[in-house]
């Protein structure tokens, strides 16, 4: 699929949008899956194609279905929504290549702790009023201050899922 995006300013369709995580946990027997329910940005597609912009997930909407443990995902133990009230990604640079595949990178902030971070997103629906971006990576919560591992019952990386809809507001 060959989609040409329209230049301008872009918002993020937050209805329409998903951000999920899952991490295995209790030792890799459990799986825990969750979504942030609250999420914005902003883009802006460049004349040479190019994009450039942010995305913010409000860390206290965080939900994986088990309040006691989405209250301890919220603490100091681990995203510290308190001090931390948002997760932010700045994209840097957005190039489409090969046809559907976006290639990102930017800067990850979690817990007021900034990371580069480089992914390939694939362009799955784009139109002169709206476009769908699909991505998947890992990160290592360690990284970025989310070392609490009571027992050893948490390892590995976890795995962000996202499904970003854009509308163009501006030419």
């Amino acid at each position: 699929m060959t989609v040409a995006v329209e230049t301008g300013l872009w918002q993020l369709d937050a209805a329409a949008s998903t951000v999920g995580i899952r991490h295995k946990t209790m030792w890799g027997l459990v799986t825990v899956k969750g979504g942030f329910g609250a999420l914005s940005g902003t883009s802006e597609v460049r004349p040479d194609g190019s994009a450039v912009g942010t995305l913010a997930f409000d860390v206290a909407s965080l939900d994986t279905g088990n309040a006691k443990r989405d209250s301890h995902l919220r603490s100091a133990d681990f995203f510290d929504a308190d001090h931390h009230p948002e997760i932010t990604f700045a994209a840097r640079s957005a190039e489409l290549r090969d046809g559907d595949q976006v290639h990102v990178v930017g800067q990850l902030t979690v817990r007021g702790i900034s990371r580069p971070l480089s992914l390939t997103a694939r362009l799955t629906d784009g139109d002169a009023t709206g476009l769908t971006l699909d991505a998947e990576f890992s990160v290592d919560r360690d990284q970025f201050g989310l070392g609490w591992n009571q027992l050893g019952m948490i390892r590995g990386r976890t795995t962000v899922t996202a499904a970003l809809r854009f509308v163009r507001t501006t030419g």
